[in-house]
């Protein structure tokens, strides 16, 4: 599949580079939009004097001033990811919808393995799913 890689984290709304426990690593990037209006610049979080909005409710056009809400725009987009599972150990890559879903209690993109099928989650900062109660303990 050959997907294409970021030059720079500059051309990416999203960028992460992550190792799994008990092996394994993740690398997921969703590159920036193209504006629907005019074409010419990729969209990105409205800047303020010379700084980015971080928490922005909306994508603007640098060159139009077009305007998108969150929610519309990041629906459009798909991330690209690169991993070696952490249930089979093969690697693989493939592309999941930038959308955040609920996987074991906590909000990720989901993808599932070429190889073994399993569901991997990308989490905010890999917080930890929450353990389901027949689901026995490691720790003795």
């Amino acid at each position: 599949m050959a997907l294409k890689q970021p030059q720079s984290t500059n051309e990416c709304i999203y960028f992460t580079r992550r190792t799994l426990e008990p092996r394994g690593r993740i690398m997921a990037w969703t590159f920036k939009a193209e504006c629907p209006k005019c074409k010419k610049e990729m969209m990105g979080k409205p800047v303020e004097k010379g700084k980015v909005k971080i928490r922005a409710k909306e994508y603007v056009c640098p060159s139009c001033n077009f305007t998108e809400t969150k929610e519309v725009h990041e629906a459009k987009l798909t991330c690209s990811i690169e991993y070696e599972c952490c249930y089979c150990g093969k690697a693989g890559e493939t592309t999941a919808p930038y959308k955040r879903k609920s996987f074991e209690g906590v909000p990720a993109i989901i993808f599932s393995c070429e190889s073994c099928g399993k569901k991997i989650g990308i989490t905010k900062k890999m917080k930890a799913g929450k353990k389901k109660k027949n689901e026995p303990d490691d720790d003795f």
